[in-house]
């Protein structure tokens, strides 16, 4: 299931609108590199038809997504669950370590020292939701198992 917050979801209609402003822009590039005549050797059209074809799949991703997904907010969250939109403290059982982690919808370009992005579909992410302050989760990580306690939902 793809969960996004309302926010992700602007954020992903805004990014679609932008990605089909580019398709005259693209039309246009490919319509000049066609008037340079040979098609075969005309490494600007082969370009500019590349472009296009990444725009169009990055439309449908999008498309795809925004039909797809199950707008959360915080109201319809019960208190105390780790859910989408959620930024929650977790405290390595074996080390003792602690680490902020917020689960989103919708990984974004933002690096934030402070907190660690997933997805509800990620492995950490599949552990954290539904899950409540106290408790301890099992994450099945590349390299081994790991068990986190649930400090705080912020």
């Amino acid at each position: 299931m793809n969960y996004l917050t309302p926010e992700e979801r602007t954020n992903l209609q805004e990014k679609l609108r932008e990605f089909k402003k580019q398709r005259k822009i693209l039309s246009d590039r490919i319509g000049r590199a066609r008037e340079l005549g040979d098609l075969r050797e005309n490494a600007e059209y082969h370009t500019a038809k590349e472009d296009q074809g990444h725009n169009e799949r990055k439309i449908r991703d999008i498309e795809q997504k925004l039909a797809s997904a199950v707008i959360v907010g915080d109201d319809e969250v019960p208190e105390g669950m780790v859910f989408v939109g959620a930024t929650v403290r977790l405290r390595d059982v074996k080390s003792g370590e602690e680490e902020l982690y917020s689960l989103v919808g919708e990984l974004t370009d933002d690096r934030d020292d402070d907190h660690i992005q997933v997805t509800p579909n990620s492995p950490m992410g599949m552990a954290l939701m539904k899950s409540r302050v106290g408790e301890t989760v099992r994450v099945d990580l590349p390299r081994g198992p790991r068990k986190y306690e649930i400090v705080e939902i912020q």
